[in-house]
């Protein structure tokens, strides 16, 4: 009992200690206003010195990725900083390779101003804009699963390559929080984000996205990503995907079809059970619509007594190996968990695909 009391009084007091070394710094050193000079000049910004460099940044409307409000538990916040950002902190390190530290690549939560600072931002990056938008609708999909259609109100439009996320604002007892969630709605729909969203125990964003209504308002940043559509038409697509995987996946085939309805695509949509199906029929009827899109559905478990399922099973890379060939030019779009990217990159590697792109969630 003595030795816990020891330790909790022991944790206490460092808790202590680092909350008054905090409000000292705050208190008794004065920064003044630094100089924040993106993209050697091409966006020179004054701000308060003491302040993280991602809160200077969201403060001047620069929407930087970042899933966990700035805690430095995500990595999400990379940019490079040519100077003035002090030395790599161990809060950093477990998120950056070697090879990026050596770039002057930082997370912008943990880098405080306390000089003149010199940053390199990408130019999508400064176009990101914050927007207004009312629910249109909120659907069941399956038991956890809701598709939820935004009308964009301020601005009006977004401008969005085929696989790119948005960061939606969630409210939390901390205060606002963002979390980001693929685009689901193709890109001809300029004045429409549609998300597909599961809901996660505990979730701040799901839980708040499930119980948003029609009429409601919802704040979002975006549009994000580095998912690039090759335009070359001869060249196949093949996407795959699990669970809300299915978003992304689901903007690039609409967007694709309108453009090219030739072009051939496969998708490859994994499930666990029948309960987890969603847009099955849409898809079949795609694909009589447009004869060189091809739709494999798979459950990975096994099915229970009386259940009914016509379609393959197993996991979903070995449907992948199964109907795609050798030698023929292809890019892939994969969206699901790290095991599922894993095995299906592998595959497409043994076919000859290099050319892919991942989102691991």
């Amino acid at each position: 009992m003595i030795y816990l009391l020891s330790v909790i009084s022991f944790a206490g007091l460092t808790v202590a200690l680092a909350a008054m070394l905090m409000i000292a710094e705050r208190l008794l050193i004065n920064y003044g206003i630094c100089k924040l000079d993106i993209n050697a000049g091409e966006k020179p910004l004054e701000v308060d010195g003491g302040q993280t460099l991602l809160s200077s940044l969201y403060a001047n409307e620069i929407f930087i990725p970042s899933a966990c409000g700035g805690k430095g538990s995500c990595g999400h916040c990379k940019i490079t900083i040519t100077s003035g950002g002090g030395p790599v902190l161990p809060t950093e390190t477990p998120y950056l390779t070697r090879k990026e530290i050596r770039s002057n690549i930082r997370l912008a939560c943990q880098v405080k101003i306390r000089e003149d600072i010199y940053v390199r931002i990408p130019t999508d990056l400064l176009n990101v804009r914050m927007f207004t938008s009312k629910v249109e609708s909120s659907v069941d999909l399956t038991y956890d699963m809701k598709e939820i259609r935004l009308r964009l109100e301020d601005p009006a439009e977004i401008l969005q390559r085929p696989g790119q996320y948005v960061q939606v604002q969630a409210p939390s007892p901390e205060g606002p929080v963002f979390r980001a969630y693929s685009i689901s709605s193709p890109d001809y729909e300029p004045n429409i984000v549609q998300l597909v969203v599961r809901l996660i125990p505990g979730g701040i964003g799901s839980t708040y996205l499930h119980n948003v209504q029609p009429g409601d308002t919802v704040y979002f940043t975006g549009p994000y990503g580095e998912f690039w559509l090759n335009e070359d038409p001869s060249v196949e697509i093949v996407c795959v995907g699990g669970g809300c995987g299915m978003a992304p996946m689901r903007d690039i085939i609409l967007s694709l079809y309108d453009k090219w309805p030739e072009r051939v695509c496969w998708l490859f949509f994994g499930c666990r059970t029948t309960r987890d199906i969603f847009y099955l029929e849409e898809w079949e009827q795609f694909s009589k619509e447009h004869p060189n899109f091809h739709v494999v559905y798979a459950l990975s478990d096994e099915l229970e007594k009386g259940e009914k399922w016509d379609g393959e099973t197993g996991f979903i890379h070995l449907s992948v190996d199964k109907h795609i060939e050798s030698g023929v030019p292809r890019q892939a779009f994969l969206c699901g968990p790290p095991l599922m990217i894993e095995a299906v990159t592998r595959v497409l590697k043994e076919k000859e695909t290099d050319d892919i792109f991942y989102d691991e969630f």
